[in-house]
């Protein structure tokens, strides 16, 4: 889709690792389609996770104790963050689409992603009380997680002793993204990469590149409680 904006957020330390593959494929693909393709490599970026007091480039509103939510959403009206949050933020803004690319650590992201999230979706920026979920900041905007796992596919089945992999994605794509306002997607889940032939790693770069020649015609899934946990 031409004229498109995607942002992927990308966290991984290996450039020719299976999440640098999917990166690359999606960079190509995507600008094929016309797409103006932003990245932000974190790791190459050496992106700070720590959400601390030097994100606030103004005075504080309380110097005697400091709370970074109340000081970040201060900030951020008076467009006081750091320079660092403030380039990710436009880069969010002007997006049409958000791909987060990176390897599962814990059932959740890799710590610098997950300072990614804590600092630049601040209170101010994505959302705010009571514009949140469907009112969040984002809306309108689409999200979607791109992301390897250590384990197989079968442990994380129901069945399996990992549970469905959508109970891992609660946290993620309902308590995070949908809370901002982002329509999800349904994730892309390469399994157990570390584990498989290098022509089922080729195969999980080639259905990534196909499914996103047709990514602008998806539908976000019903980001509720059922589609995570059944009914």
């Amino acid at each position: 889709m031409a004229g498109k904006k995607v942002l992927i957020v990308y966290a991984h330390q290996e450039p020719t690792s299976l999440n640098g593959s999917l990166k690359r494929a999606a960079v190509e693909e995507l600008s094929k389609q016309g797409c103006t393709v932003t990245v932000s490599d974190l790791y190459a970026m050496d992106f700070e996770p720590r959400a601390t007091r030097k994100d606030i480039t103004g005075a504080v509103s309380n110097p005697k104790v400091f709370s970074y939510a109340v000081e970040a959403y201060e900030a951020c009206k008076q467009r006081s963050l750091s320079s660092d949050i403030i380039e990710e933020q436009k880069k969010v803004q002007e997006a049409d689409l958000v791909i987060f690319q990176f390897p599962l650590y814990w059932f959740s992201v890799p710590a610098i992603l997950k300072g990614w999230m804590d600092r630049v979706l601040c209170q101010g920026f994505a959302f705010d009380f009571p514009k949140f979920y469907d009112s969040g900041f984002l809306k309108g905007k689409l999200a979607l997680l791109s992301l390897t796992t250590g384990s197989t596919a079968e442990m994380y089945s129901k069945a399996g002793i990992s549970g469905d992999f959508r109970y891992f994605l609660w946290p993620l794509q309902h308590g995070t993204l949908h809370f901002c306002g982002f329509q999800v997607l349904s994730p892309q889940i390469s399994f157990a990469p570390e584990h498989a032939s290098e022509e089922e790693r080729k195969a999980m770069v080639a259905s990534w590149a196909q499914r996103l020649q047709t990514i602008w015609q998806e539908k976000p899934i019903q980001c509720t409680a059922p589609w995570y946990f059944g009914q």
